[in-house]
């Protein structure tokens, strides 16, 4: 197991090479939450996620004969591209290997540093098994992107910078993929305030921390919008810091994180990955652990392509309500389409698209259809719009 001060000297090691993001209050979210919410900005590193910590720890600590031979990693993307800069940095050759379906943005942003990405397996694992070949059959020296007591440390220095900038933290949730940043952090937290409870929050697909550390067997898989800690194998290493300090993690829903997205999109003005959100999605779904808190939660990532961050946020708009899909039974006349308009108008409502049908989907020859999207401003707002269309029409929502 490390220890508080193998972080400490992560943190001398890579000062310069890695940015001391800021940790400031988040008034938005304090307020949504009834918690004092601070939010490290860590996506804010080169590569847009905290992962260049623990490699530039790792590869600042290779041997002249380790740096020759170049070095391998596998990575659904952040510690891929933390690997290959500091590999570019420190001039030695990396390879990547990535699963298939990997965001497109994350693979060419590892090649612009100078990496060869390969792309294999469907999931970390298959990438992993993929890893360790090359490492056995090249001779590359193999960088973990959490199961290495160095990353782990370099990780950690994360927190160490959280707490030094506010020393009174009641919470630190911290998003759990395979452990290196939540035991680095927890080490941390127990050496400079003992009180402060820690917290690991997983997705619901890819819960294998929780249930490790309820001693049942790991079973994940499936999609999500979090693939940055979609992992199967988690760390030996981390889960024997998890379990000697007693720190619990929090599973979360898919749903969860992608209101955490928008929550940071509008509340706090920043872009997030869906790992990087799932500190925030934690404190969302559990708000009786955190309310009237001190609460530490980090952007620890914010590499998330551009379509699916446009879907998620749309997503949300219409879970929320400021989105409204209906379809409207009305007859086929001269004026309907005027009736519409004019009683979403007098209510303040927008209409986006219309699409009118009269062939095929209508149940009369007499009747038509009309498919309306239309703006709120909240979700009382839809309803109040809805209300006045279904006075007049049939309406069901789609």
């Amino acid at each position: 197991m490390i220890d508080f001060k193998d972080v400490q000297a992560a943190a001398a090691r890579i000062k310069g090479a890695v940015l001391r993001s800021p940790f400031l209050y988040a008034d938005g979210i304090s307020r949504l939450t009834g918690a004092e919410v601070y939010i490290k900005y860590d996506h804010l590193q080169a590569t847009g996620a905290f992962k260049e910590r623990g490699a530039a720890n790792r590869i600042a600590l290779l041997t002249p004969d380790e740096r020759a031979r170049g070095v391998v990693a596998m990575s659904a993307g952040n510690h891929a591209q933390a690997v290959a800069r500091h590999a570019q940095l420190a001039g030695i050759a990396a390879t990547i290997v990535m699963p298939k379906h990997t965001p497109s943005t994350k693979v060419t942003r590892t090649e612009s540093w100078g990496a060869k990405v390969v792309l294999h397996g469907e999931t970390l694992a298959e990438a992993a098994a993929e890893a360790r070949r090359l490492e056995k059959e090249e001779g590359l020296f193999f960088i973990h992107p959490y199961d290495d007591p160095a990353v782990m440390a370099g990780q950690g220095t994360m927190a160490l910078e959280m707490f030094e900038d506010v020393p009174d933290l009641d919470a630190l949730i911290v998003a759990t993929g395979g452990g290196g940043l939540i035991s680095g952090s927890a080490i941390v937290a127990r050496a400079m305030r003992p009180e402060c409870k820690v917290y690991g929050a997983e997705v619901e697909n890819y819960s294998a921390f929780a249930q490790a550390l309820a001693g049942e067997e790991i079973s994940v898989g499936g999609p999500t919008i979090a693939e940055g800690i979609a992992v199967r194998d988690i760390g030996q290493n981390p889960l024997a810091v998890l379990k000697a300090l007693n720190i619990p993690v929090l599973v979360v829903s898919e749903h969860a994180v992608e209101s955490a997205i928008s929550v940071l999109v509008e509340s706090a003005k920043q872009v997030a990955e869906g790992a990087g959100a799932a500190g925030l999605a934690a404190l969302l779904s559990f708000p009786e652990l955190f309310k009237g808190k001190k609460i530490g939660i980090s952007i620890c990532g914010a590499n998330i392509d551009l379509r699916i961050l446009s879907n998620t946020l749309m997503r949300n708009l219409l879970r929320d309500g400021r989105l409204l899909r209906v379809v409207l039974e009305m007859p086929d006349r001269p004026g309907m389409l005027a009736e519409v308009a004019t009683r979403i108008g007098k209510l303040g409502g927008n209409i986006l698209e219309v699409a009118h049908h009269r062939l095929f989907s209508s149940p009369s020859v007499q009747d038509a259809q009309l498919e309306v999207m239309i703006e709120a401003r909240d979700a009382a707002h839809g309803a109040a719009i809805e209300a006045s269309l279904a006075e007049v029409f049939v309406l069901r929502r789609i």
